[in-house]
């Protein structure tokens, strides 16, 4: 059991566990793999990505995965004139969760989190669950619950037809 799914148990929030064979050398692609593996719509799967505010703060931004983080977007969610992605090591120290298995939920230190609007959407979202090859399914009002997030708009505008 993670925390992640401790933290859901002590809530008493209902989640569905799906399991997937997770490749080592997979790279940035994690959750395009999770959500193929799992037979899922990319749309319903969605990322989580730590972010540094300009002036330290580290946030978390959860997004699907096949989309890009649109940085300036979440600065302003955070209030902030500008935000990085934080270095990988740093993620890892402040979620206590490996890169390409950090789930949103159950983080080692309590983080500023924002979801992306596409959630609200979705009867039912799909989220790390803290160790790769190992997914959470949840309502995204749950989600919000268990992370204390912000829905805002949070991705890269598509150009184009």
């Amino acid at each position: 059991m993670t925390p992640a799914v401790s933290k859901l148990e002590a809530l008493g929030l209902s989640y569905r566990l799906l399991d997937y064979d997770a490749q080592p050398d997979e790279s940035r692609e994690i959750g395009v793999t999770a959500a193929r593996a799992l037979g899922l719509s990319e749309a319903a799967v969605f990322k989580t990505l730590v972010a540094e505010l300009a002036g330290g703060e580290l946030v978390v931004a959860v997004i699907p995965v096949a989309e890009k983080l649109n940085l300036k977007r979440l600065a302003r969610a955070g209030g902030a004139k500008s935000a990085t992605l934080a270095d990988p090591k740093a993620a890892e120290r402040a979620t206590g969760y490996v890169t390409g298995g950090i789930s949103p939920i159950g983080q080692k230190r309590t983080h500023r989190t924002f979801i992306a609007r596409e959630a609200s959407a979705l009867a039912q979202i799909y989220v790390s669950a803290g160790r790769r090859g190992l997914e959470l399914g949840l309502r995204p009002s749950d989600l919000i619950l268990a992370t204390d997030a912000r829905v805002c708009e949070l991705l890269v505008e598509k150009s184009g037809p």
